[in-house]
């Protein structure tokens, strides 16, 4: 399989970056990542899909190739679903399949219900809506968030791209030969070594969260095929009964187990472009 054409994305106050796979007459399946993942999470994955659609996996403002925000501004959940909108305008996609995992699903889920005439079909891998607030630590999550406004975190240089999967390793329990096409396009050069290219202002914590129920409730307003794909055992914060009745609030789902951890994509990405490919599929039935 050809390597990813590279695509700058514009928009009216910042540039994001993609990797493309596949023919673009064929049908387009928009990819997003995770938190602090990048397009190359769908390194594995993509190529496998683009035998049928052309794969545009976007990289969120911060991570990847993407524009870091401007100074004073700060990375929210409903900001990245606005982004991601607009990504899809200036990209020309009347109608798309979309994919996402983890903080990309949560997004995706978000992107689906505010605009369901767009989206054909919603391919979900580890998350669904975004992380929620159950009360009991709202002070102090808004007090943790006010303090770290004030403080800033020093790049850390790595002598070696090795150095920086082993890092990654040991921080996300992700096998290096799984991390590795992430860190690689997650590091730039320089002459003191490498280092992390997203903005470490993603690293702060959220000040505000929505409530469960409103999630629940935006969850409601997604009308496409929906296809849930959930690593077995549950992550810790992907609790199976939650993730069963948010499910629950969208009409037409189908929930997978499939053993194996959070990076289910890179893990076992015949699997998952099978499990992807048999959904696509069955919408158009």
């Amino acid at each position: 399989m050809s390597a990813p054409v590279e695509r700058d994305v514009r928009l009216p106050h910042l540039r994001l970056s993609a990797q493309v796979w596949g023919d673009e007459q064929a049908p387009p399946l928009l990819a997003l990542h995770g938190w602090l993942d990048n397009a190359g999470s769908y390194a594995r994955l993509a190529p496998l899909l683009a035998e049928r659609w052309q794969v545009i996996a976007l990289e969120l403002p911060g991570h990847g190739h993407s524009d870091h925000l401007p100074p004073g501004m700060h990375y929210h959940f409903v900001d990245y679903v606005r982004t991601v909108l607009g990504a899809i305008d200036a990209l020309g996609l009347t109608r798309f399949h979309l994919i996402g995992h983890s903080l990309g699903a949560g997004i995706a889920s978000m992107v689906a219900a505010a605009k369901p005439e767009r989206i054909d079909r919603l391919l979900l891998i580890e998350g669904l809506g975004p992380i929620a607030d159950d009360g009991q630590r709202t002070l102090q999550q808004f007090r943790d968030a006010m303090a770290s406004e004030a403080t800033g975190r020093s790049l850390r240089a790595f002598a070696s791209i090795d150095m920086a999967i082993s890092a990654r390793t040991m921080a996300s329990g992700l096998p290096a030969e799984q991390a590795r096409s992430i860190v690689e396009r997650g590091l730039r050069k320089s002459e003191h070594g490498w280092y992390w290219r997203s903005d470490a202002r993603v690293n702060r914590p959220s000040s505000i969260r929505l409530a469960e129920a409103q999630v629940r409730a935006i969850l409601r307003g997604i009308a496409s095929p929906t296809a849930l794909l959930l690593a077995r055992p549950d992550t810790p914060y992907l609790p199976g009964p939650l993730m069963q009745a948010r499910a629950a609030c969208v009409d037409d789902i189908a929930v997978t187990p499939l053993d194996g951890g959070h990076h289910l994509h890179l893990e076992h990405p015949d699997a998952v472009a099978a499990w992807a490919a048999a959904h696509i599929e069955a919408a158009h039935a």
